[in-house]
């Protein structure tokens, strides 16, 4: 029997660096750059799942104020009705623009095969003051600049004939294109092709096809989403950590796709995950998954739901952000023990207080931030001198993990 970890035995060696590879909910995938396997040498302390080794080290928490500051924090950050309808009215608009270019290709390079929403506008988690929603174009064949360039144009030029008045300023750009209305809302297109395409891109001709590849994985991210995480609860966690993303420079490393994908698990158990837990007791054990290291270097972390070949989705982030992912939430966390959750949430009509970076006093217990714990320098260093310089590039090609 293998060596066990706090929460059972340790997973075996695996090289999950790599990207996308073989057959998936999207269809076929490109695959991905070889990588070198690291040993997977943890799995994260998880409290709720230790219970029936450890018990409770505590009594029971009285959340109600956390409850009630998330609760209006949620209503902070939720859309307004109108805001809602301005993008709900351009998304009408594309959509109605794009399906008649389905129906009729006259003028485009490359005939359109469907369009799909995805992205927060989908899953219901938008911010307020952030009128955005994501679509994708998948075209029967593989783009390049200039079919990008061709398909915004003339995107531009219906949604112009249908609504006169409003001129739709739309930006082209290497992976699609963008395009605003006189309300203020903002459709952020994605182009990309056709799954069996990916396999004979030329790089001289076609878009990138990380980009191509990335916009097929968006889909496949909202479906999973909508069939697996569309609880209130989720969502709700979903739209607090965004914000918090926004507030915090050492959360800056959490994609959309982990942010999913944290919450999910933080308000689910595995025995039942149709029955969310409170969101006061997700938001806690986010913060408690985060600083126990569920996204640092040899982590079991989260296998992602949308791949295949055990791809770990925090192979994504760089180690500067698995460091400073978890140092803030240990702070966070630290924080919130004294009851310092309104400025956690940034909750109105509470001073700002530098949680991460100044050293803070909660009803006289002092609070020091995070220090960080990886330096790349020193990294560099000792890989080389391991390696005994034979191999400059080690240290970059750990760091892409």
């Amino acid at each position: 029997m293998g060596p066990m970890g706090l929460m059972g035995p340790m997973a075996p060696p695996r090289g999950d660096h790599g990207g996308p590879g073989g057959p998936g909910p999207g269809g076929p995938r490109r695959p991905g750059p070889p990588h070198k396997s690291f040993m997977v040498q943890h799995q994260s302390f998880d409290t709720m799942m230790a219970e029936t080794h450890f018990g409770k080290p505590y009594e029971e928490v009285d959340d109600t104020e956390l409850n009630n500051a998330l609760l209006k924090k949620t209503q902070e950050l939720t859309p307004t009705v109108a805001e809602q309808s301005t993008v709900q009215n351009l998304v009408t608009k594309v959509e109605t623009v794009i399906e008649a270019l389905i129906l009729s290709s006259d003028g485009l390079n490359i005939p359109i095969d469907e369009i799909k929403t995805v992205g927060s506008y989908k899953k219901s988690t938008m911010l307020a003051g952030h009128p955005v929603a994501d679509l994708v174009i998948i075209l029967k064949e593989t783009p390049g600049t200039a079919d990008i360039e061709n398909l915004s144009v003339k995107v531009q030029e219906k949604l112009k004939e249908n609504t006169p008045g409003d001129d739709f300023p739309t930006q082209a750009n290497e992976g699609g294109f963008n395009t605003t209305s006189n309300d203020g809302a903002l459709v952020r297109v994605l182009v990309t092709t056709l799954p069996k395409n990916l396999f004979e891109i030329d790089a001289e001709k076609h878009v990138d096809a990380k980009l191509l590849e990335g916009a097929l994985a968006t889909i496949r991210h909202a479906r999973w989403f909508e069939e697996n995480a569309s609880h209130t609860t989720v969502r709700v966690l979903v739209r607090i950590f965004k914000d918090l993303k926004t507030r915090f420079e050492g959360l800056a490393g959490l994609t959309p796709w982990l942010i999913d994908l944290l919450s999910f698990n933080s308000a689910t158990v595995p025995a039942n995950t149709h029955d969310p837990l409170a969101i006061n007791v997700a938001f806690r054990r986010a913060l408690q998954l985060l600083s126990s290291g569920i996204f640092l270097p040899g982590s079991v972390g989260f296998i992602d739901p949308c791949e295949s070949g055990q791809v770990r989705v925090h192979s994504v982030l760089s180690l500067e952000e698995q460091d400073n992912l978890c140092a803030t939430a240990q702070t966070l966390l630290r924080v919130l023990a004294h009851g310092g959750f309104n400025e956690i949430l940034g909750i109105e009509g509470h001073p700002h207080v530098a949680i991460c970076t100044d050293i803070t006093s909660w009803g006289g217990t002092i609070v020091t931030p995070g220090q960080a714990a990886y330096s790349k320098e020193e990294h560099d260093k000792e890989t080389q001198d391991m390696s005994g310089g034979d191999n400059e590039n080690e240290g970059e090609a750990m760091e892409s993990s």
